[in-house]
């Protein structure tokens, strides 16, 4: 949740869905807020001199995420092969962020870790993986753990999505 302290702010707060981080920016907090998100902190009238305020000030708390009836969603990177696979984890509820995230082949009792970079979860197995697959996911803040289980299908293909049937 961001509230805004420049002139052209109401006070009132928007809840906005955080997807990276900015390693390279000077401050210890950087986020790029959309025009709604921007709009919705404004003063009545005052939502386009917001926006084009440039860097403002801001504070922000974390809260949980609430997607309303939705399912977990797997974006498959369009970099992902048979042996390489890679995707982004959508609509997650509860923390919002994942602490780890594990792959289960087809017939396979052991999940393999894959590596976060940024939004993108990422295996390079240096094999021939077989699917369907399960994906582990552990929250952050709660370490609370579900499995998704076949939600990547045998035959699946690079830059589609795949829901699974749960969430946190």
């Amino acid at each position: 949740m961001v509230r805004c302290l420049n002139g052209a702010c109401s006070g009132n707060p928007v809840t906005v869905t955080i997807t990276d981080s900015c390693p390279g920016c000077p401050e210890a907090f950087h986020f790029d807020l959309s025009s709604k998100a921007c709009g919705g902190m404004a003063k009545p009238g005052q939502d386009n001199q917001l926006r084009n305020a440039g860097v403002i000030q801001v504070q922000y708390r974390r809260v949980p995420c609430y997607y309303r009836n939705a399912k977990i969603a797997v974006h498959v990177d369009q970099g992902s092969t048979p042996y390489y696979f890679a995707g982004a984890i959508d609509f997650n509820n509860g923390d919002g962020t994942l602490k780890s995230v594990a792959l289960q082949q087809l017939n396979q009792g052991s999940w393999i870790a894959m590596q976060e970079a940024g939004v993108i979860w990422k295996l390079n197995a240096g094999f021939q993986l077989k699917p369907p697959f399960a994906l582990r996911l552990t929250a952050s803040q709660t370490g609370t753990t579900i499995v998704l289980q076949n939600v990547i299908p045998s035959g699946w293909q690079p830059s589609k999505i795949s829901w699974s049937s749960t969430n946190f």
